[in-house]
């Protein structure tokens, strides 16, 4: 993808058009998203209900980028072989919803997909402490999760931070992920901060071409890398 390799966009199809979801990833695509966010909610962790595997499988059909399957709902193991069933590459689980988190994280390397874990905004870093050396990704939560749309919370640099710090301190090789608000004015305090993996919806679908948003939010980010401290 063009700009910095360490940086990926990860564009939301929460806010997509599902009437024309495969165009609308198609051209977030050839604006240099290398990943694609699916946002899963089933009305119970969160006040929302959006999509299942039907339509991963589907969504595969159409992309061969990666896809980022969130899950924002209760008893996860239930349903990851689902997901990584109907093509789902990445699956990220939140602490909050999992009694038993590093089993599930286990589950999901199991079933073939990277594993992340996501905690939501009043969530310390210090919850993970346990779990840092078995993920793949952590997500950052930079909004209450349930709906797009939502002005980015500043604690969440914060927490990109100590993750980016305890990763050096530990020698892990974790990447992270920040989900929520994240448009063109708050990338680049978002990238600074250290994340590498952004995910953004209405900053890409919201209004305009998904090709031209994906292209200007990705140059934003790019160049915030080299403005790093």
């Amino acid at each position: 993808m063009p700009g910095n390799p360490l940086i990926e966009l990860a564009p939301s199809i929460l806010s997509a058009d599902f009437a024309h979801l495969a165009k609308q990833v198609q051209a977030a695509a050839e604006g240099g998203a290398g990943v694609i966010h699916v946002d899963v909610m089933d009305g119970h962790f969160v006040p929302n209900i959006t999509i299942g595997p039907a339509v991963v499988r589907s969504l595969r059909k159409t992309t061969a980028l990666p896809l980022d399957c969130h899950l924002m709902i209760e008893n996860p193991d239930q349903y990851i072989p689902d997901f990584t069933d109907a093509g789902a590459d990445w699956i990220s689980v939140h602490q909050e919803a999992c009694r038993h988190l590093n089993r599930t994280l286990h589950l999901i390397r199991d079933h073939g997909a990277l594993a992340g874990v996501v905690i939501n905004p009043a969530t310390p870093i210090e919850t993970l402490s346990e779990v840092l050396d078995i993920v793949d990704y952590v997500l950052v939560m930079s909004v209450n999760p349930g709906f797009g749309g939502q002005k980015f919370i500043p604690g969440a640099l914060r927490k990109i931070r100590k993750l980016s710090e305890l990763r050096a301190q530990r020698g892990l090789s974790y990447r992270i992920e920040v989900d929520g608000g994240v448009a063109l004015d708050t990338v680049t305090e978002v990238v600074r901060a250290g994340a590498e993996i952004l995910v953004a919806g209405n900053a890409v679908f919201g209004k305009g071409d998904p090709k031209e948003n994906a292209q200007r939010l990705l140059k934003a980010a790019t160049e915030a890398t080299l403005q790093k401290v």
